[in-house]
């Protein structure tokens, strides 16, 4: 027979264990919550504090609250003719090369899925070899690659009678020296990504649409890359978050160069990080750097919650 001093008792057991159990799975995640807070979320708000503060060389121990002066530098005062042009072209660098990225990576995929292609696992070991290098020692060799005077690629062309390209050293074939290189290293990405969708694809449906007639054009256009698109969505947008903070390509390629004739503080191919660099180590500009730092972690977790909420979406309709 169960008592009501039974009951209880067995109440006050279940909620110790419960107390238990949460105590053991909050020490258990102590240590890397404490990691997460001390490394990430003080850096962060340290660093928004410093965007309202004028911060800099001059008042490395004295310095104070400004409030949304330098939000006002950077948009509309001193620092706007070197922010407008690098945020406009960080965008482009990241919106191009990201799509440049995943058509190559779609057209390396269906060719290496294509019937009929002899020796796949050469080319696909081939193709992945630029991923699988480290990205400093690749671009590095291909800023060697591309010098004006003595790189390889201009004096190949020398030889066939065509003159020099100013790789590196003009604005415009710098931006497409970097979107190039990047391209490079990150295609295999999207071809390794894109011939995993490929392989998963019924083959039912595809024969289906053959023997109903349908072209390759068609086939790719209503049956394959629909199928693709759901898959490639968050790559697309998770790639575009990358690319909108490479710091590496940029900065080993160009060091942001060639300079900008209407401002000292940014280069033609700076990208929103390299100017963060630059502001910060160049001309200790700490309050600036900081502004600018925030900017690009609005922009970043904007990105990332639209990321989050179209995978979210995704979910649901396979669901």
């Amino acid at each position: 027979m169960i008592t009501g001093t039974s009951i209880k008792t067995r109440l006050r057991t279940l909620r110790l264990y419960m107390l238990t159990r949460y105590a053991q799975t909050w020490a258990y995640l102590a240590p890397a919550a404490f990691s997460v807070f001390l490394l990430s979320l003080v850096p962060i708000a340290y660093s928004a504090f410093i965007a309202f503060t004028n911060f800099d060389l001059y008042h490395f121990t004295n310095y104070h609250f400004v409030g949304l002066e330098n939000f006002k530098a950077v948009l509309t005062g001193p620092f706007a003719s070197a922010f407008i042009p690098t945020i406009a072209w960080t965008f482009i660098f990241s919106g191009g090369s990201t799509l440049i990225n995943y058509a190559a990576g779609m057209l390396t995929a269906l060719l290496l899925n294509a019937s009929g292609i002899k020796f796949k696992a050469l080319f696909r070991t081939a193709l992945i070899v630029p991923w699988a290098l480290p990205s400093t020692i690749t671009v590095l060799v291909w800023q060697g690659l591309l010098n004006k005077s003595f790189g390889a690629i201009n004096h190949i062309l020398m030889l066939t009678g065509l003159p020099a390209v100013p790789w590196l050293v003009d604005p415009t074939w710098a931006k497409l020296s970097i979107i190039m290189v990047n391209l490079w290293l990150g295609f295999p990405f999207f071809m390794v990504s894109l011939l995993g969708g490929l392989q998963s694809i019924p083959h039912d449906i595809v024969e289906s649409a053959k023997i109903d007639g349908a072209s390759t054009i068609m086939l790719f256009r209503h049956i394959i890359f629909p199928l693709l698109w759901r898959f490639s969505v968050p790559l697309i947008l998770g790639t575009f978050a990358y690319n909108f903070n490479n710091f590496g390509v940029v900065y080993l390629l160009t060091q942001g160069g060639p300079p900008r004739a209407t401002t000292a503080f940014a280069g033609t191919t700076d990208v929103l990080s390299t100017q963060i660099y630059n502001m910060t180590l160049t001309f200790n500009r700490y309050d600036i750097a900081a502004t600018l730092g925030l900017v690009l972690f609005v922009i970043l977790a904007m990105l990332t919650l639209i990321q989050m909420k179209i995978a979210g979406g995704l979910n649901l309709l396979e669901e």
